[in-house]
């Protein structure tokens, strides 16, 4: 399964043509499966520019398999250990909820599309698939 991030879905929605926006474009083209983590959709719903943008963004997002922990304890104690493993390699992630992201890609033997150099310090102490270009 691809986990898509909201780094890329942002790039993605607004319609640029970054390089991980046009891989996932191609994912949603091929129907290829994906999913999205819901502290993704938050993030993205939180950053709607007005209430059409919202209710836009809403419309699309639920249409779309989100991603929620299976055992949220369990996903949120090990991603407070990435971020405690991180710290002790002298990385400190700017975000827990990338920590969340992770963990929910390890459990879900999944493979992150993202562009958020935060990722790729967290690999550091944590390995995980991402899609490769």
């Amino acid at each position: 399964m691809i986990v898509v991030d909201t780094s890329v879905l942002i790039d993605f929605l607004r319609g640029k043509s970054t390089k991980k926006a046009l891989i996932f474009r191609r994912i949603e083209e091929k129907g290829i499966p994906f999913s999205i983590p819901l502290m993704c959709a938050q993030e993205l719903l939180q950053g709607a520019r007005d209430g059409k943008d919202y209710n836009s963004l809403r419309s699309y997002l639920i249409t779309q398999d989100l991603l929620i922990p299976k055992d949220p304890v369990t996903t949120h104690f090990e991603a407070a250990r990435i971020y405690f493993d991180c710290r002790r390699k002298g990385i400190t992630p700017r975000s827990t909820i990338d920590c969340i992201i992770v963990q929910l890609v390890i459990e879900n033997n999944g493979e992150l599309l993202h562009s958020d150099k935060d990722f790729e310090e967290i690999a550091v102490v944590r390995k995980f698939l991402r899609v490769e270009s």
